[in-house]
């Protein structure tokens, strides 16, 4: 068995792999087309963030088994097509989650003593005492938005200094921040009370340029911002006017929309310190998910073990074949209402009709979880689901039954939360993955790309009414489907659309005449 180490993997991690029997062809970066004529070569391939797997470099892959990303992020590597020719992706959540953390805590230290600029004075043969003032982190109030493994563990080390903590995480319950020492908080609240903000979320659309004017205008004057976890939580023009005013007075970025970034007036400016997205860079925390990574695909490749794998859980390699589109469509469906729950998670119901209670389930439940939570929990996958769940005190229950109604095999999550409930049903019939319920409600829809969910009264005129503003954006229809149960009643649109639905236009569509209710839905 041949394994191929790309990005400079620590030498400890390819030592695993040769005192397993494992022959390692060690060849630093490759770029996709170098990489795609040599890849048939090898068993497996572990790489960091500087390659690309492609689906070009996928295409000719037959003797590929495993993808390891020594770190957690997987976006460089098209997991929907290895998923498709039975690869094997893996990573290693958690083992960049300390030196992270450090890495924010570090950051608020060079806000609050402008170490950065300071040393730039000096170098330049100045001895300017006065205009490096500096803050006191003692009895400063820390807010964390997101709390995941890393903002928790930035919470800990805040408190360790004396500060105050607050924390906003809809999805984190208030008895767990409390256990830890941090206060829970409304995020409005968060911003009005907080002298530093740390940013720790998933990137989501609700994220996406959470740091904006209006978010800006509810914090305090003089407000220093830290942002490790993703460049696309900024809005940059809306930062640059917030540091020209002083309303924010400091700003730290590790992360960027584009990297390495272009040398934008924010990135010049004399308040904002940076760094090169520095986040996992240690050596232990290198060191750590080399280890892990290499113990990992060889556990794969040597005796059939699957840890941490972000496309399939363990199952029998024989039964993958048969599972493969109940698993994408339980993880679709899971992710369904994952984006649609702004609250913690109760509890959750799985119900396996027809053919589908005649499967191996337990992966299927897994896959569920995977979907559902992946929107509120960074690092989640199929090994680790429902551990977190169960560490959240998630209720899970799955039933069978051989009747599934109107169709052949049908599944129906439902969740439960301190809102109410929501439920989904899908099926897989002719190759393609459609939800067929929402709400008990009967409709059809690819599960595929971007879907505008929306709640109506069924009345004339909503659907006129809808089109005509998604084509006044120039947002493309490319199916629209209806449910109800009765005329008049509730009804829902599900509408596939071939442009992302940015959140101002989700207004103007829950402003219309009788919609209640308008969501945009991302699948890969």
């Amino acid at each position: 068995m041949k394994v191929l180490v790309l990005d400079n993997l620590q030498e400890v991690g390819i030592e695993v792999f040769e005192s397993q029997g494992i022959q390692v062809d060690v060849k630093g970066k490759m770029n996709p087309e170098d990489l795609a004529r040599i890849i048939n070569d090898y068993d497996g391939i572990v790489i960091r963030g500087a390659t690309r797997i492609t689906a070009d470099v996928l295409d000719n892959a037959s003797r590929l088994k495993v993808i390891g990303r020594a770190g957690s992020g997987t976006d460089n590597i098209d997991k929907i097509v290895a998923t498709r020719k039975g690869i094997i992706v893996m990573n290693t959540p958690g083992g960049n989650t300390i030196t992270t953390a450090e890495h924010a805590i570090a950051l608020i230290f060079a806000l609050a003593r402008q170490v950065p600029q300071a040393s730039a004075s000096m170098k330049e043969g100045k001895w300017e005492k006065r205009n490096f003032l500096g803050t006191e982190l003692t009895g400063k109030v820390l807010g964390i938005i997101g709390l995941g493994n890393i903002g928790k563990v930035v919470g800990e080390r805040a408190l360790g200094l004396k500060m105050i903590v607050l924390g906003y995480d809809p999805y984190v319950s208030k008895e767990e921040l409390l256990k830890l020492g941090i206060e829970p908080i409304e995020l409005d609240d968060l911003y009005y009370r907080s002298d530093f903000i740390t940013y720790h979320t998933p990137l989501t659309p609700e994220t996406t340029g959470i740091i904006n004017t209006d978010a800006i205008k509810k914090m305090k004057k003089g407000v220093f911002l830290i942002n490790c976890a993703r460049g696309e939580l900024i809005n940059e023009q809306d930062l640059l006017n917030a540091l020209e005013s002083e309303q924010v007075k400091g700003l730290a970025l590790d992360v960027y929309q584009v990297e390495p970034p272009p040398n934008t007036p924010l990135l010049r400016h004399p308040s904002v310190i940076l760094a090169p997205h520095l986040g996992a860079s240690t050596l232990e925390a290198q060191e750590k998910v080399a280890i892990l990574i290499a113990e990992q695909i060889c556990g794969f490749l040597k005796n059939g073990t699957i840890r941490n794998s972000i496309n399939v859980p363990s199952v029998p390699p024989e039964l993958l074949p048969i599972l493969l589109p109940y698993l994408t469509l339980s993880e679709k469906l899971g992710s369904f209402l994952g984006q649609l729950i702004e609250v913690p998670l109760l509890e959750l119901q799985v119900e396996y009709l027809g053919e589908a209670s005649q499967l191996m389930t337990s992966p299927l439940t897994i896959s569920t979880l995977k979907g559902l939570l992946q929107h509120q929990i960074e690092d989640i996958n199929m090994v680790n689901a429902r551990m977190v769940a169960e560490e959240r005190g998630i209720k899970i229950t799955e039933t069978h039954g051989l009747k599934a109604e109107n169709y052949a095999s049908l599944i129906r999550i439902t969740v439960f939360t301190e809102d109410g409930q929501e439920s989904v049903a899908g099926s897989v019939y002719a190759n393609l993955l459609k939800i067929v319920q929402v709400n008990l409600i009967p409709i059809e829809a690819e599960l595929t790309g971007g879907l505008l969910m929306l709640k109506n009264l069924d009345v004339p005129g909503v659907v006129g009414s809808v089109g005509t503003l998604l084509g006044e954006k120039k947002i493309n229809i490319a199916g629209y489907q209806l449910g109800r149960i009765e005329p008049g009643g509730t009804a829902i649109s599900l509408i596939n659309v071939d442009n992302v639905v940015p959140k101002e236009i989700l207004t103007q569509l829950s402003r219309l005449p009788n919609v209640t209710f308008a969501k945009y839905l991302k699948f890969q």
